[in-house]
């Protein structure tokens, strides 16, 4: 793969891309607590399908830029990162995946740059006005969403999060993905993500500015791109019948559901995510919007 750096302002985002330079561009985009990485059983299939794919390190995290202050993760900054891509691209449009905090920031783009998009593709991650309304009345999800609040604690969480070498981190990630979901590979890569300069700190802060600066979107953020929702049922962090509502902010939307697979799907099931994510985009390239239009 290239590697290279991306510039938005004072941000330097770390990217990876491969596949063709003529083909469609997709940018795939990380969550908590991963890195690009996480894309690994993806970006081969992607990139045999003809397709060009950028796979950054988010802000705060690896070698991309970790700003201190917890406002610089707020999602209308977060997706001005996105749109540097995609102006580096040389594309007007491009296909978005997210996952986690990456499907989050995927949402947020779509809300405000619909038309840089040709389709919306999320992993287990709600639209975010489904999980606000969910949140506000569902005790069960508050209560699965209690680390959004200890997040908020100063110093105390980055603090647990780099003790005995990140230990909680992968538990975390080993306990709550299906055996054999994450290699060592996996873990060495992501414990050199962890050990980067302001990398602990950059994670947490998406959730303290998610919590401290967070909006409803005009028109409750209802897209009319076309998005297919992918979601892992055993999910311990978030609740199916959130991926369902958000079906009712989508005018051309889908979900598709694995019953056997986790939070961590791209993981879980890595050749049924490639397939869905390339079916989806063929069905939706540049000629297909053109003939719609």
């Amino acid at each position: 793969m290239e590697h290279f750096r991306i510039h938005n302002g004072d941000i330097q985002l770390d990217v990876r891309a491969a596949g063709p330079a003529w083909g469609e561009v997709m940018v795939l985009l990380h969550g908590f607590p991963e890195c690009w990485n996480t894309w690994r059983h993806q970006i081969g299939p992607l990139t045999a399908a003809g397709y060009r794919v950028y796979v950054p390190d988010m802000r705060g995290y690896g070698h991309s830029s970790a700003p201190k202050d917890y406002r610089r993760y707020a999602l209308d900054e977060l997706i001005t990162d996105i749109e540097a891509i995609r102006q580096h691209s040389g594309r007007e449009q491009i296909h978005l995946v997210g996952h986690d905090w990456g499907a989050a920031v995927a949402w947020w783009y779509a809300i405000h740059h619909e038309s840089a998009l040709l389709s919306l593709s999320i992993l287990n991650v709600p639209h975010p006005v489904a999980f606000l309304n969910t949140l506000k009345s569902s005790p069960l999800q508050m209560l699965k969403s209690w680390y959004i609040f200890f997040f908020q604690l100063p110093w105390l969480p980055e603090w647990l999060l780099r003790r005995s070498d990140f230990a909680i981190l992968k538990t975390m990630l080993q306990k709550s993905s299906l055996p054999g979901s994450y290699t060592q590979e996996d873990m060495i890569q992501l414990t050199h993500t962890w050990a980067q300069p302001g990398c602990a700190r950059g994670m947490v802060n998406y959730y303290r500015a998610m919590l401290r600066m967070i909006r409803i979107p005009e028109n409750d953020g209802r897209l009319s791109v076309p998005t297919r929702i992918l979601w892992g049922e055993q999910d311990i962090a978030l609740s199916l019948p959130m991926a369902k509502a958000s079906l009712d902010y989508l005018s051309a939307g889908e979900l598709v559901t694995y019953p056997d697979a986790t939070h961590w799907l791209a993981h879980d099931k890595p050749q049924q995510v490639s397939e869905q994510l390339i079916s989806h985009f063929r069905q939706n390239t540049p000629q297909s919007k053109s003939e719609t239009a």
